[in-house]
């Protein structure tokens, strides 16, 4: 199981992308996952440094709309998987809703798999919405085909009350996992090892259930420098 970290973390650390990518290089993570489509420059940063692409996140509506361009950036620095990081609550508002939603992603599953990339699907909270003894996220993943995999934010699992560790032992597959500590309470993200969530047990999990990258993602660190230290440290003794 390889470690990365989204760099989302790192969006208010002045510097481009590949500046970005040097200095993750620094620690002890293997690869970094792109906030958005990865551009020119990056490969050869991920040439320069070693890091690899666990994936990138892409907006679906761009997916859809500006899918060659997406793809072509996305080979040209190595990024095989493609994740879509959001979608809004009204697509779980119903089982109806998510039934269109899985045949959406679905179908930009199916055109990425045709052009050898692996498309996934990231969630927040919004999608544990109860629909009768259900939820929207349970239902979505009895509704996906194969061509769409999952990425389990654990944090955003447990803001939503559930029990990220029990989702990853019954998800079939799940080849990224986000560890993201937060105040489940409040909601609100910290650091690993300072909030709620069982960082070894879904470590453990994850490696169980055959996870290719487990990521760090802190979505709002106080310091994003110390973030990416302790990240990297924490995520390395989880090896």
């Amino acid at each position: 199981m390889r470690t990365a970290i989204q760099l989302y973390t790192l969006r208010d650390v002045d510097g481009s992308t590949s500046d970005l990518v040097s200095l993750v290089a620094e620690t002890t993570f293997d690869g970094v996952e792109f906030a958005g489509t990865p551009d020119e420059e990056v490969s050869a940063a991920l040439t320069e440094t070693g890091l690899d692409a666990a994936a990138a996140h892409v907006g679906i509506e761009h997916l859809e709309g500006h899918r060659g361009s997406v793809l072509e950036a996305c080979e040209a620095a190595g990024v095989d998987t493609v994740v879509v990081p959001w979608l809004d609550e009204s697509e779980f508002e119903s089982r109806a809703a998510v039934e269109r939603t899985a045949n959406r992603l679905d179908g930009i599953g199916d055109a990425l798999a045709d052009r050898g990339f692996r498309l996934a699907y990231h969630n927040h909270d919004q999608e544990f919405t109860a629909l009768g003894e259900t939820t929207g996220y349970e239902l979505l993943l009895s509704e996906l085909g194969d061509s769409v995999s999952i990425e389990l934010d654990t944090g955003w699992a447990l803001a939503a009350g559930r029990d990220p560790v029990d989702l990853l032992r019954r998800i079939d597959d799940a080849p990224l996992v986000h560890l993201k500590d937060v105040d489940a309470e409040t909601k609100t993200p910290v650091e690993l090892g300072e909030g709620d969530l069982d960082v070894e047990g879904c470590a453990e999990a994850a490696r169980d259930a055959g996870t290719e990258w487990i990521i760090y993602e802190h979505d709002e660190p106080s310091n994003p420098r110390t973030s990416l230290a302790h990240g990297g440290a924490v995520l390395d003794a989880l090896r």
